[in-house]
């Protein structure tokens, strides 16, 4: 028979070694408790409960590692869960299958970031280092409390945008894992983004000189091209810095971006200022050493691992303290060409189409249009931002 003993240090660390067999007691405060003891010592709490007709044992930890309040906090939480129909044992075999958070992230970028976004490797890269303190946890056991705290923190150090792309990318992350299996919750869920302003910066018409001036001087003669092809252009800068040989016909005066952000394919105009930028860096590029693959490029890089300049940041910021210009992103250039179109009087459809820009209502006007009102809008906007150099 069981005895039944209250389990406290003095009775616990004074129980007799078996000589054979384990021996049993019962806690006499927490009903339900249980311990057994080796023949060598050894001390462990545990639960029994008959569960779906089934006698379980659900063990709880060695003493004194867990100790006798813990084991009978941990005994109620497992009776709770009995009560729910939660077989702790169950629970727990799937726990040791549950993927972490780096495995989720893995899958989902091999699985769905890769075919369906065009900024894959960002997510990858950004997701990948915000999160590193996170990655070895069972991504079940990831709380919405510190989901929320990450949101917060990430937004002090690193700026509201940051944060809420992260928390959009690890939101979708959580619901990929749940339509591909996964029966938690999404920890995300309730965590409202940060509000964004509209952000409406771009190379005013007095800053244009110095900017050219600046941008000239650029001793990163790849990153000066790249630069001058981001205006012109008016391209997202993923594109740019991905952009090939093979997607730009020369003849036609034309390049073609395989797949945006929006997973579309877009033909963009090249004026005639964008043609000679071209021509000038291929040549200079045959006269650099590079491997084969970098030679796909039309922005290479020889220390990066995709061949291609990944981010200009030192030469932004040189261009910008030459030329004594603050506040101005490098996603600006983009907003640049857009606004000179918008003084030059092009209309909405027309920028949008130049851009890229995708919306429900304005889709099939975009895909009606002819690129000759694309290309003297952007010819006219160039041409009014050159004129200030």
């Amino acid at each position: 028979m069981i005895k039944t003993i209250n389990f406290t240090k003095a009775i616990i660390n004074n129980l007799p070694f078996p000589k054979k067999k384990l021996s049993y007691y019962k806690d006499s405060k927490e009903k339900g408790l249980s311990l057994y003891i080796t023949n060598n010592g050894v001390i462990t709490f545990f639960i029994r409960k008959r569960i779906n007709g089934k006698d379980e044992r659900i063990l709880i930890g060695n003493y004194p590692d867990v100790n006798i309040e813990n084991a009978r906090n941990q005994a109620k939480i497992i009776k709770g869960k009995i009560a729910q129909g939660i077989n702790p044992n169950e629970e727990k075999t799937q726990l040791k299958q549950e993927i972490t958070l780096l495995q989720l992230l893995n899958q989902y970028i091999e699985r769905y970031s890769k075919k369906h976004k065009a900024t894959w490797q960002y997510d990858d890269k950004e997701v990948r280092r915000l999160s590193s303190h996170l990655a070895n946890r069972k991504i079940s056991s990831i709380t919405n409390q510190e989901i929320r705290k990450l949101h917060d923190d990430i937004g002090s150090s690193s700026g509201i945008y940051q944060a809420n792309r992260f928390l959009a990318i690890l939101r979708s992350m959580y619901n990929k894992a749940i339509e591909w299996g996964y029966k938690g919750e999404n920890p995300t869920n309730k965590i409202k983004k940060f509000k964004e302003a509209s952000r409406d910066r771009f190379i005013q018409l007095d800053e244009l000189p110095r900017f050219f001036k600046s941008l000239e001087e650029e001793e990163n003669t790849i990153a000066r091209d790249y630069i001058y092809i981001s205006l012109y252009t008016g391209a997202r800068k993923s594109n740019v810095l991905a952009m090939k040989w093979e997607e730009i016909n020369f003849t036609t005066k034309e390049w073609r971006i395989p797949k945006t952000k929006n997973g579309d394919s877009q033909t963009i105009p090249l004026s005639d200022l964008a043609i000679e930028i071209l021509t000038k860096r291929q040549k200079a590029n045959k006269k650099l050493k590079l491997h084969s693959f970098q030679d796909a490029w039309t922005f290479p890089s020889p220390t990066s691992k995709s061949g291609h300049i990944e981010d200009p940041k030192k030469a932004w910021q040189r261009l910008l303290k030459r030329a004594e210009i603050t506040n101005l992103r490098i996603h600006d250039i983009r907003r640049t060409l857009g606004s000179y179109q918008a003084i030059t009087g092009a209309s909405l459809q027309i920028i949008g189409k130049s851009l890229g820009h995708k919306s429900s209502d304005s889709t099939q006007i975009y895909s009606r249009m002819n690129l000759d009102p694309v290309r003297h809008s952007m010819e006219k906007a160039i041409s009014l931002i050159n004129s200030h150099k």
